[in-house]
């Protein structure tokens, strides 16, 4: 056996560190590049400008909480990331995933259970997400959707801007101050009714680091940063609202990665003194190999556990990325890899079943359609494709949906009280499923790759990218709202088709060649429609990046950390 595929590692847990250690820190140097920011911490360097109000948020307890978290669990989190190169090398060599014989103990005991719904969270029908500007955050808590998933992660750009001004957002809303005014002078201020959403959040993912704080000279974990952030300033005080600190949970792999999210939300509440089993946190099975250990996953976190999503557009993603090696498990263009196509059909049956066993939510996913202005028939067409989708979900046993729009909130509300006139569905158990290894990876299904499929998907991942390099994580293209998952969809089935040499409908084989001529022509067609405001944009930026992870050869594990370097700023230089 190769060392490779003995990827489950064991780990130290970590989780009474806190009740050991103090969180008060003599003084010594912190290297700022803004004298707004007065705090002073040994080993803590923060490298980018800091205004005022910022500063309140990276006060110096605050900064000592997340580094203490980084010192504590940073090694972990570096282990499971290794963990995952080994788990892909054993893919590529083509042992594919199945359900681990070790934890089978934990998958066939019917007797425990996960936590009871927390306050706020036993009705989640319809729940709104977006990212944490200002305006956004007052629109989503006024939507009239249950809760609203306030995102650091794949509908943000990490933009030292967004990332700090979003967490004096989320602080001044938890407060229920929080107000805009835009420049035209139309103001936003939150309802007055009692009927706020209940605020998630959602940090970025163990991959990502936050260059824009170090810890002992190395970047500080993204998650943590993101995390513990919240955590620290709005905890006691969502509690004494008579909620909680809500959290979905991106990107995971494995119910390790599960376990160490649990002992991060132990140490975290024993240091400032509330309740384990406060936090609460979602995980979305957004990865073809986290599909295989969704008991394991929940059974990790249990006391904090508030149930799983179908986080469909990340699923696609992962299941190309980990397969991309694989010739016979090319998957054809976007449009046709549907929920029910028999691959997506069984990862949603295992998740309902999974989670109603153990008394937690089983979520829905986004629908990617948006309401489409001025065109009354293509708005009608994209509305009833939202329905029927909700109208699957909730069917099927689904406890609640995601949509990405407020205007969306209503629909979504009808089917699921039409259908679901009770809180949530976790009666519905979902007996009549079986689901074997192999179902999860059935991919036998009707579908091709055109020529007007490769050149959506350049079209989707060149206009995202810009975007994004402009510090702006959520676009809507082609009367869809994509993110970075979506734009991941389309720079991963590029590079299949151009390694596997996929031949189109049109009889077209695809090349790197080919790839990279199409690429050229697309973005010629973008500097001609822009015209003089082609050269202030990021396109040329976007292409080069592009050009690296579309041919079949190099490719980066996310989007994301292939353009991080790009919007990182440090003191009063940015780099985009």
């Amino acid at each position: 056996m190769h060392k490779e595929d003995a990827y489950i590692r064991p780990w130290v847990c970590f989780s009474s560190y806190f009740s050991s250690v103090s969180l008060s820190v003599s003084p010594i140097v912190i290297i700022i590049m803004s004298s707004l920011l007065k705090s002073r911490l040994p080993g803590v360097s923060v490298l980018a400008a800091v205004t005022a109000e910022q500063a309140s948020i990276l006060s110096n307890e605050a900064l000592s909480f997340i580094a203490t978290l980084h010192r504590t669990f940073n090694p972990i989190r570096k282990t499971l990331l290794q963990n995952r190169l080994y788990r892909q090398a054993a893919l590529d060599r083509g042992v594919l995933p199945d359900f681990l014989p070790e934890t089978a103990s934990i998958r066939n005991d019917p007797t425990w259970r996960a936590a009871p719904p927390a306050p706020g969270l036993q009705d989640r029908r319809v729940e709104i997400t977006g990212p944490v500007d200002r305006k956004m955050v007052i629109n989503a808590l006024n939507s009239g959707a249950s809760t609203f998933m306030a995102d650091f992660e794949d509908s943000s750009a990490p933009t030292w801007e967004v990332l700090v001004s979003g967490q004096v957002n989320l602080r001044d809303a938890v407060r229920e101050s929080i107000q805009f005014a835009n420049p035209n002078g139309k103001k936003y201020d939150l309802r007055k009714d009692g009927k706020l959403s209940t605020l998630i959040v959602r940090p970025r993912g163990w991959h990502m680091v936050e260059k824009h704080v170090l810890v002992d000279g190395e970047p500080m974990s993204a998650s943590l940063f993101d995390f513990g952030l919240f955590f620290f300033h709005n905890a006691k005080e969502l509690v004494k609202r008579g909620k909680g600190p809500y959290f979905y949970l991106p990107k995971m792999e494995s119910h390790l990665e599960a376990r160490l999210w649990n002992d991060v939300f132990n140490s975290a509440q024993d240091a400032i003194n509330i309740p384990r089993g406060t936090i609460r946190g979602t995980v979305l099975i957004e990865t073809i190999l986290a599909a295989y250990e969704m008991d394991e996953i929940i059974y990790e976190l249990r006391e904090h556990s508030s149930g799983l999503n179908c986080g469909r557009w990340d699923y696609i993603f992962s299941f190309i990325k980990k397969f991309r090696q694989h010739p016979e498990l090319v998957l054809p263009e976007r449009s046709s890899v549907t929920m029910t196509v028999p691959f997506m059909h069984a990862y949603v049956s295992l998740l309902i079943q999974t989670c109603h066993k153990r008394g937690v939510h089983a979520m829905g996913g986004m629908a990617a359609q948006i309401p489409i202005k001025n065109d009354p028939k293509a708005n009608d067409i994209a509305m009833a494709k939202v329905r029927a989708d909700k109208v699957r979900e909730v069917t099927a046993g689904h406890d609640g949906t995601w949509v990405a729009h407020p205007d969306l909130v209503k629909i979504a509300l009808e089917i699921f009280d039409e259908y679901m006139p009770q809180p949530n569905q976790l009666h519905v158990r979902r007996a009549d499923v079986v689901v074997k290894n192999t179902d999860l990876i059935d991919i036998h299904f009707k579908g091709g790759v055109s020529e007007k499929g490769i050149r959506d998907n350049i079209q989707i991942g060149l206009t995202y990218m810009e975007s994004w390099l402009r510090g702006v994580g959520c676009v809507p293209i082609h009367s869809l709202m994509e993110d970075a998952a979506t734009a991941e969809i389309s720079r991963s089935q590029l590079w299949q088709w151009a390694r596997h040499r996929t031949v189109t409908v049109e009889g077209i084989t695809v090349t790197p060649e080919y790839m990279l001529k199409t690429l050229e022509e697309e973005t010629d067609k973008l500097r001609v429609q822009l015209g003089a405001k082609y050269s202030s944009s990021k396109y040329e930026e976007a292409k080069r990046a592009f050009a690296t992870n579309i041919t079949g050869g190099h490719y980066d594990d996310f989007l994301t950390t292939l353009l991080y370097d790009d919007i990182v700023m440090l003191g009063d230089k940015a780099r985009m």
